[in-house]
């Protein structure tokens, strides 16, 4: 049976069972399909920067990995595309083959990082990915991008459930009082 040639399965032939010995690789990788769903994501097509070290130790395999990649979507508040930067370290170590189950294990004198490597960018993405942090979204009337139509910017608008709170004004010196200042308060 022949096995499926990935970028992501490096061959450890030389490290195995040689605690001690390290090798080091700088890899670029395309993606074969999307990394992450949603409004952001690693698009297909797009590279992964990869530096890998490979360490022998006595239990299997240590790797270390530092993944670079770009992350395309649309920002979470005006809806312009957008590119961030993505950046990722994990360290995992591949077991060798015993009578204990491990979730990674050195299969065939090779290591597969592709489920670390998806499971690490993907968790990396930002859950509401903005242009800026200061972006001030869309016009809720026009639809327009504020960002590009600052005349549209009002003053605040509170939102109508919170207009029962709007009346109440924390004092100065609450919270800073201890518990004999509240038990003299109630007497």
């Amino acid at each position: 049976m022949a096995i499926q040639h990935s970028p992501f399965r490096l061959n450890v032939r030389d490290l195995v069972n040689r605690p001690g010995e390290m090798r080091e690789h700088r890899l670029a990788v395309p993606v074969g399909e999307p990394m992450g769903e949603g409004i952001i994501a690693v698009k297909e097509g797009s590279e992964l920067d990869l530096a890998v070290r490979l360490e022998s130790v006595h239990e299997g395999i240590l790797v270390t990995t530092e993944v670079d990649a770009v992350a395309e979507g649309e920002c979470g508040r005006c809806l312009i595309d957008i590119a961030q930067p993505i950046e990722v370290e994990f360290q995992e170590l591949f077991a060798y083959h015993s009578g204990e189950a491990f979730e990674y294990e050195v299969q065939d004198d090779h290591v597969d990082l592709e489920s670390l490597i998806r499971d690490a960018v993907v968790l990396a993405l930002p859950f509401q990915p903005v242009c800026r942090p200061d972006c001030p979204g869309l016009d809720p009337e026009t639809g327009l991008r504020l960002a590009d139509h600052p005349e549209l910017v009002t003053a605040e608008h509170s939102d109508p459930r919170w207009a029962a709170l709007a009346g109440f004004q924390a004092s100065e010196d609450q919270g800073t009082g201890d518990a004999s200042d509240a038990s003299q308060q109630r007497d």
